[in-house]
């Protein structure tokens, strides 16, 4: 099995990796990727994203948002956090099987006299307290299994940065199972760090098969990037590929209350309609008609009403402001 130590932290570029070894690497090789994200949330392939993240949240403090093959439920990862990816033939393994790519994680921990055990979730947990998400995503007979282990992440961001405001969202995305988590160096001595347990980690991995470290070329390197620019790097995979979903925004604003309705299809807005206690004399059913076939995204929000004066609509109303009430 080929191991490869990934050093960047930049979640769209480590899944453009993953994807890359999984799509174009020698097909006759396994792999064992271990890498890290700087702090982003990572979705799951099926989910709707604005339904998984707080928006003000991720956007006030930086926090990218990168949606990923695998299913499975949305997860806040940061450099206390550690990823590992195994990518292997099938050879007539269930595709489903979590239990064979997670058993030396937990070996390893049952080593330092840590109590971790595999549950009915896909997960692993020490005292009931999740700190490894898995999933997985199978194709022409290769699977990638991958997942988190929580060493020593900062644990109100997880809560802060997935915790969804109260805005009524009905969609047909699959919702993530919230779970109370904990950091695996809460159960060990201070002094035992990440790199540490990382050490530990692979010699468990590999304590039956030979371990082959192999570095990337330039040429991979390209590859890579091209489809990050092209796939991770966009807000249309990230975001776009959320299904179908209704979304009611009520706001308090200077001007008065107001109520957004919208109906997001095929990563662009198909209805859209303003109600409130405001006032304006231009005909709503123009603005609406306006952003009608936009994407929800600031880019395409700011183009769609770039020269519009939004006060004919409603007294007070900025681009802005508009913006802000229909994205976060």
């Amino acid at each position: 099995m080929k191991f490869i130590d990934w050093k960047e932290t930049d979640p769209r570029i480590n899944l453009a990796f993953e994807e890359y070894v999984f799509n174009q690497m020698d097909q006759n090789e396994s792999y064992f990727l271990l890498w890290q994200n700087n702090n982003a949330v990572i979705v799951g392939k099926h989910q709707n994203t604005i339904e998984e993240i707080n928006q003000e949240y991720v956007k006030t403090n930086g926090i990218k948002v990168v949606r990923r093959l695998s299913g499975g439920g949305a997860v806040y990862h940061d450099m206390g956090n550690l990823n590992f990816t195994f990518i292997v033939n099938d050879n007539g393994r269930k595709p489903f099987d979590f239990k064979t790519f997670t058993r030396p994680l937990v070996g390893a921990l049952q080593s330092l006299g840590v109590d971790a055990e595999f549950n009915s979730r896909n997960d692993i947990a020490i005292e009931g307290k999740k700190f490894s998400g898995n999933a997985q995503y199978a194709s022409s007979g290769r699977i990638l299994h991958h997942g988190t282990i929580l060493f020593n992440s900062e644990l109100s961001a997880i809560s802060r940065a997935l915790k969804v405001k109260k805005d009524k969202i009905e969609s047909k995305g699959v919702k993530s199972i919230k779970s109370r988590v904990t950091n695996i160096a809460d159960y060990l001595d201070e002094s035992y760090s990440l790199e540490d347990f990382k050490k530990l980690l692979l010699a468990f991995m590999f304590k039956d098969e030979k371990l082959q470290k192999m570095e990337l070329s330039g040429e991979d390197f390209a590859a890579i990037e091209k489809i990050k620019n092209e796939k991770y790097g966009t807000w249309d995979w990230n975001y776009g590929k959320s299904p179908m979903y209704n979304l009611r925004k009520d706001r308090k604003c200077d001007f008065g209350l107001i109520t957004i309705l919208l109906q997001v299809e095929k990563a662009v807005i198909r209805d859209i309609h303003f109600y409130g206690d405001y006032f304006g004399n231009g005909d709503m059913h123009e603005l609406e008609a306006l952003l009608t076939g936009i994407k929800p995204n600031e880019e395409a929000l700011s183009a769609a009403l770039a020269g519009v004066e939004l006060a004919d609509y409603i007294n007070g109303l900025d681009s802005k402001t508009l913006i802000d009430l229909i994205l976060y």
